[in-house]
């Protein structure tokens, strides 16, 4: 009786181990959970810089109380050009001038005097070179903005008060011009028109863009 229990109580034993070590293989060989991966955020974009604007140079003469070159905002306007020349002269045509108008680099600005008005109803923008389009949306070589073609003055024919007209050309140069074609003939080009006494290159420089010679 006694050998029979312990009998019992082996074969109990080795059911329990048996049962153990299963159950041990089985949680072994269950899948294990994948590693958890930290993966950092990826770099934030930083956005290429941008390329400032240079400012412009602009020559502003005429009607105003400082003539000379000027270093502007580059998107400046005519309005931004009479304030660094010190503000309009006492006998500028102020009510004519579009102070909105912008400007770009290189370009010279006559603002007109009062008589000045019927021949350049607004400021003259003279561009360095090529073509440019006036504010009435035509366009023309020669650089002059907001000076139609057909408001040129011939200087050939021109009375005296539309020569008057002209910037900086008074009722002495006026005749002087009539005269030097009564006794030379018309000019044959603009530039010929500095052969007139009183008139040099700085004259020929406001005005050239506002006569012709065309019959």
């Amino acid at each position: 009786m006694k050998a029979g229990g312990q009998l019992a109580s082996g074969f109990v034993g080795l059911l329990l181990g048996v049962i153990l070590s299963v159950g041990g293989m089985t949680l072994a060989n269950r899948q294990r959970p994948a590693p958890i991966e930290i993966l950092p955020p990826p770099p934030t974009a930083v956005p290429l810089p941008t390329a400032t604007p240079a400012n412009i140079q602009v020559y502003i003469n005429g009607a105003v109380a400082w003539p000379d070159v000027y270093e502007l905002p580059p998107n400046a306007i005519v309005r931004d050009a009479v304030r660094a020349a010190g503000g309009f002269a006492a006998d500028a045509a102020a009510d004519f001038i579009n102070l909105a108008q912008p400007l770009q680099n290189g370009v010279q600005i006559y603002i007109p005097r009062q008589g000045e008005q019927t021949a350049v109803s607004q400021p003259l923008i003279i561009s360095p070179a090529g073509s440019a389009t006036g504010q009435d949306g035509s366009t023309r070589s020669g650089g002059v903005v907001g000076v139609p073609t057909s408001a040129l003055v011939n200087i050939n024919r021109a009375s005296q008060a539309e020569l008057e007209a002209l910037p900086g050309i008074g009722p002495s140069t006026a005749q002087k011009i009539i005269a030097h074609r009564e006794e030379n003939g018309p000019f044959a080009t603009i530039e010929e028109i500095m052969n007139v006494s009183g008139i040099g290159p700085a004259k020929f420089a406001a005005i050239r863009e506002l006569i012709t010679v065309d019959n």
